[in-house]
């Protein structure tokens, strides 16, 4: 009884691994690599030839990467400078931000869809069409959610290195701000929006210069807010902020009309805060990081704080 269990067993475990061996034989000759993403597990061709990328903070990503794009959103898509040549004729116009043009879509036979974003509503009709990834980073967990993101892509399209030397130089963009701005003083990140204001706290969607970079917020909010929380000139002074962060979204999104950033902020309450007096208020690139938000984006934010930082110390 004892030998034919042993044989029994044995049989068991070669029919186990001849399994193994067609599955990964399988994965291999299917060319596929299966990719965990904010809506799911998709199983995706490798080397995909014909991309669409319909959230701007993956196509930042990828253009980091120089993978080749198919298509992206064109009508009302406000694209940052650096990304503005895929709203060019070369490009197939995918539809809006929010609403991809599926009949576009469809007629393209793309091999794989990159959503996600403002797309997240569309991922179903979308997977109908071909398998679609949502790449999304959480703000979160920033920096970790952010290299999982550019080495699936690398993983994907067979990017690797590339993908290290861009994530070395990120981390060492970190690092350096990170050894400036510890002894700076408190901070206040804020968005300025058809002349009114909104801050943003550790955690929240322009968390990164907290959460990332070290600084010490000014206030403190009951709750982080997506669209952050309003706050006036009169908060700001109270706070007192030894810098302060403007985004402007009027600028972002290509408006013209009503008062820029700087104007709103040109007022007596303003004038006598710390920030102001030091010349310590810092305008980033708007477009880049409320469109977009990738690498790329985030690269630049550094550049821009690692300038104002260098500049004080002087």
């Amino acid at each position: 009884m004892k030998l034919r269990s042993a044989l029994a067993a044995s049989l068991v475990a070669t029919g186990l691994l001849i399994s193994s061996c067609q599955a990964v034989l399988a994965t291999e000759q299917e060319n596929t690599l299966r990719i965990e993403h904010a809506q799911g597990t998709t199983q995706v061709p490798l080397n995909p030839k014909k991309v669409i990328i319909l959230n701007p903070a993956t196509l930042d990503n990828a253009d980091a990467l120089d993978i080749p794009v198919a298509g992206a959103p064109k009508n009302s898509a406000h694209l940052p400078a650096f990304l503005a040549k895929y709203q060019g004729e070369g490009y197939l116009n995918a539809g809006t931000l929010f609403e991809p043009d599926y009949e576009a879509l469809v007629n393209a036979k793309p091999d794989v869809i990159l959503a996600g974003g403002r797309a997240h509503d569309a991922y179903d009709k979308l997977s109908e069409i071909a398998p679609t990834l949502a790449l999304d980073v959480d703000p979160q967990n920033f920096v970790a959610s952010l290299t999982q993101r550019i080495e699936q892509l690398a993983a994907l399209f067979d990017k690797q290195q590339q993908a290290k030397t861009l994530l070395t130089a990120f981390n060492a963009k970190i690092a350096d701000i990170k050894a400036k701005s510890a002894n700076t003083g408190t901070a206040l990140v804020i968005m300025i929006n058809g002349g009114k204001m909104a801050a943003y706290t550790p955690g929240s969607r322009f968390g990164f210069i907290y959460d990332v970079l070290g600084f010490k917020p000014a206030a403190s909010f009951k709750q982080t807010g997506r669209h952050g929380n309003v706050v006036s000139s009169e908060f700001i002074l109270q706070s007192n902020p030894e810098w302060l962060f403007v985004l402007d979204r009027d600028n972002a999104i290509g408006r013209k009309e009503g008062q820029s950033a700087q104007q709103v902020l040109d007022n007596p309450l303003i004038r006598k805060s710390k920030a102001w007096k030091n010349q310590h208020v810092v305008y980033l690139d708007s477009s880049s990081l409320y469109i977009a938000g990738g690498l790329q984006s985030y690269s630049r934010l550094m550049d821009t704080v690692s300038a104002a930082l260098d500049k004080a110390a002087q």
